[in-house]
């Protein structure tokens, strides 16, 4: 099966929080804003459950192997708080990730505002 044809559109609240992340993020971010409209989701999904995507431009390769982090920050309820990061790879978009702090990773995307990583 052709992974292509099986991404899907950003959700709304994929797209908020993408382009939030990146309005955030580090100076580095700002021009990937422009992939925005671009971008897809394609169907991976991580064994851990965790609610991270990844991102592909449409029409285009999947981004190179790698993870340069655009933005970090700090997400979920104060007592168990988890990790959000949106990055890319060879200056494409290429996902966001959900990470565990101190219980499990979250099985759904924050929304957006997150908090500052420290």
């Amino acid at each position: 099966m052709n992974a292509v044809s099986t991404n899907r559109a950003l959700t709304a609240g994929e797209r908020a929080l993408a382009k939030w992340m990146l309005e955030n993020g580090t100076e580095e971010a700002g021009p990937s804003l422009a992939q925005l409209d671009e971008l897809e989701v394609t169907p991976w999904q991580c064994a851990c459950g965790c609610a991270s995507i990844n991102f592909q431009l449409k029409g285009h390769p999947p981004a190179p192997p790698g993870v340069h982090v655009l933005g970090d920050f700090l997400c979920g309820p104060m007592e168990a708080p988890a990790g959000a990061f949106i990055y890319e790879s060879g200056g494409v978009l290429s996902g966001i990730e959900v990470y565990s702090l101190a219980s499990d990773a979250p099985p759904v995307l924050p929304d957006a505002p997150l908090r500052p990583m420290g």
